[in-house]
């Protein structure tokens, strides 16, 4: 139609002119748009402009994990952001034309919309809890890779992103942030050949991606400090997760001590509820732009993330226990790859994951030469079976003559460090008669030595059950006379302590961690991971106990494991040159003790990766586990769609907890019988495995299919 025809007599806006004419056409066009309906809730005005909230309601249900749309009153038009914690009533039902009932649920804004896609009425927001935006866009879209990858859902994971709020830090006035620092000299890093480059990198705005093989010694907190230094000297923000909160307490001195107070927070549970909410959200506002901290700090919402570091990403404390249970390392490369920043993963030892990133080539080896790792390394000497069977005195005793006779030197220097596998005194106990192992009379558990016995020989009880087994008989051969297991750590102490009784004995497990230990002779008995450090140059010696019991594990990591702690309490012990020696009770043989001898961690996992490829075990495949009745089991298989080059293992059935055991997570009920299933892809489909699961589930749930099945991807208990 012309321009003359719009003009036509009788036609709306004849003779009124052209500007007339187009705010006929825009009032028009405006009535055509779709709207929020309704425009007001029983009485109740509601925003103007982007009436509509789409809210993640926080229901860790998989059927629920979508999001739903809410009215915005009105008088919340202005607080109700993105990002923002709100409440809203969840499970409302539509009676005449309104939305009543339904429950409190909390929940985030995640967008705000001119309209909705829902036909019927809107419910409107209940109350916003808080105006502070604590659920941005970049952890949100973090939140939501991790969700699919591990075939969880988002509320799950922002529940383990988002620490509870606490009223009092979010009322505080957010602070000043810190000037930009000047990029930090070298430092330890010169001692690798691409260190300082890395560092360089870091500094001029680069995202380099490294595995570090960290040489032994005290040196690996600073280096750690100075590439945080360097990413913070670039303008942009470093985060390091750590395993435990002693390793976070020396990446925090580290830091302190290289840039002064004020440069970062240290995220961890053991700064309350409050104050770690405080730190969380300095972060969040951008006043701090450095976290150190545990498993939980992986979610941290650092402002242009620059570095993204992992410490000893194979301690367990990196898997996270709760639902959908990610590894901290997956979400921290998830997370680089995101927001383009470099990546660093470090340790004295070398996972697996850490072996395909240099085999793929999307990290870069960060080791030092041959020669470097010789003059940092304590000198490394073995004990097998064969030499303890012809050493008179370790058929006696526990300990051979080679151990005896470096504890006797080194105490003479400075502290030796006893690594033992079990804690207690003797946690295991046989028959002396028949081997067969002690068990209670009431619950069949183990029966152990948790003290040194008193006059009398002491007091049995069971492990499972705590009831004490004062006249034993062995149920095979009625023999009544034990014999130990395996030691524990209280009975070595006990059987060193009346060794050197001039020379004090310190412990340190899970009942009571040792920090420090002074430069001066000491004896300190440790569980694996418990390692106290000592002050000056490290430990005279050290004596790695009961090899098998690491190495005997029927894990598919337990030679990688077994040589990670091992070389984590090696680590500690002064260099060759200054005397430091390492006695290892294990079968030298072994390639996990002939990879200690040569403290050659980078080959041992690269052999591994090769054995795990032709097996097709993780994480060259990627896997799922599947849990629960046989019958649940096996419609969840029958419902999903998997890929086409699955493998399905099993079913099996899991094994029944003994009785009087406290049930575990992942244990079957009493008196059901569970089946496990593995399902395994090749690389490339483990996205596609997930959501074919997830689906199934949510399949399931619609048609009340009540019977749960546990599924887990990439499950560490494969083996």
């Amino acid at each position: 139609m012309s321009s003359e025809d719009d003009e036509a007599p009788g036609a709306p806006g004849a003779g009124a002119g052209g500007e007339q004419l187009a705010l006929i056409r825009e009032e028009v066009r405006k009535a055509k748009q779709p709207r929020a309906k309704p425009r007001s809730w029983r009485g109740v005005a509601l925003a103007p402009e982007l009436p509509v909230a789409r809210v993640l309601v926080d229901k860790g249900l998989l059927h629920l994990d979508q999001y739903f749309d809410y009215a915005v009153p009105e008088a919340m038009d202005e607080q109700a952001q993105p990002g923002v914690r709100v409440r809203v009533r969840f499970g409302a039902r539509v009676v005449k034309g309104r939305r009543e009932g339904g429950e409190l649920h909390d929940g985030f804004v995640i967008e705000r919309l001119p309209s909705s896609d829902y036909p019927g009425p809107l419910a409107p927001l209940a109350q916003v809890l808080s105006p502070e935006p604590v659920l941005g866009t970049a952890l949100l879209r973090l939140c939501r890779a991790v969700a699919d990858r591990y075939a969880g859902a988002l509320a799950d994971v922002v529940q383990l992103a988002v620490p509870p709020r606490r009223v009092r830090p979010e009322n505080a006035a957010p602070g000043e942030p810190p000037p930009v620092p000047a990029p930090p000299a070298p430092g330890g890093w010169t001692r690798y050949p691409t260190g300082p480059g890395y560092l360089e990198a870091l500094a001029g705005g680069g995202s380099p991606r490294a595995v570090w093989t960290a040489l032994p010694g005290p040196g690996w907190p600073d280096e750690l400090a100075r590439a945080m230094a360097a990413t913070l000297a670039s303008g942009r923000g470093a985060l390091a997760v750590l395993p435990d909160g002693r390793a976070v307490a020396r990446a925090d001195a580290a830091l302190t001590a290289l840039l002064g107070e004020g440069h970062h927070v240290v995220l961890t549970a053991d700064s309350g509820p409050e104050e770690r909410y405080r730190r969380w959200l300095a972060v969040n506002r951008g006043t701090v732009r450095a976290v150190v901290g545990t498993r939980a700090a992986v979610f941290a919402p650092v402002r242009d993330l620059g570095l993204a570091a992992l410490w000893d990403d194979g301690d367990s404390s990196h898997a996270e226990p709760h639902a959908p249970q990610p590894h901290a390392r997956d979400v921290l490369l998830l997370r680089a790859a995101d927001e383009g920043a470099g990546f660093l993963l470090g340790g004295h030892a070398m996972t697996v994951e850490g072996a395909q990133l240099l085999e793929r080539r999307w990290a870069a080896p960060l080791t030092a030469d041959r020669e470097r790792v010789r003059e940092a390394a304590p000198l490394i000497r073995t004990v097998g079976d064969g030499d303890q069977a012809r050493d008179a005195a370790a058929r006696a005793a526990r300990l051979p003559s080679l151990a005896w006779q470096v504890t006797r030197d080194a105490l003479q220097h400075g502290p030796v460090l006893v690594q033992v596998p079990r804690r207690g005194y003797v946690p295991r106990l046989a028959c002396e008669r028949c081997r067969e192992p002690a068990r209670c009379a009431h619950c069949a558990g183990p029966l152990e030595l948790a003290d040194a016995p008193r006059e009398g020989g002491g007091t049995l009880h069971c492990g499972w059950c705590g009831r004490p087994e004062a006249a034993w008989n062995c149920g095979s051969c009625g023999g009544t006379r034990l014999r130990a297991q395996v030691v524990g750590a209280r009975r070595t102490a006990d059987e060193l302590g009346r060794a050197f009784p001039a020379v004090p004995v310190r412990t340190s497990g899970r009942d009571a961690v040792l920090t420090r230990v002074p430069d001066r002779p000491a004896l300190v008995i440790s569980t694996p991971g418990a390692e106290p450090v000592a002050d000056g140059p490290g430990y005279a010696a050290a004596l790695l106990l009961d090899g098998w019991a690491l190495l005997g594990r029927p894990d598919l990591r337990a030679g990688e494991e077994a040589l990670r702690r091992w070389l984590l309490a090696s680590a500690l012990v002064r260099p060759g040159h200054e005397g430091g020696t390492v006695v290892a009770l294990a079968e030298p043989t072994l390639r996990p003790v002939q990879a200690l001898v040569r403290w050659d961690p980078a080959g041992h996992a690269a052999r591994e990766l090769a054995d795990r490829a032709e097996l097709g075990f993780p994480p060259v495949s990627r896997m799922a586990s599947l849990t629960g009745l046989p019958a649940a089991v096996a419609d969840l298989l029958e419902t999903a769609e998997l890929p086409d080059d699955t493998d399905v293992l099993g079913p099996v059935p899991l094994p029944e907890a003994p009785p009087g055991r406290p049930r575990r997570a992942g244990d079957p009920p009493p008196g059901e019988r569970w089946d496990r299933v593995l399902l395994r892809v090749r690389p490339g489909n483990g996205g596609a495995l997930a959501a074919a699961l997830k689906t199934a589930q949510i399949a399931r749930t619609a048609r009340r299919q009540t019977d749960p099945v546990r599924v887990r991807i990439d499950p560490p208990d494969i083996g």
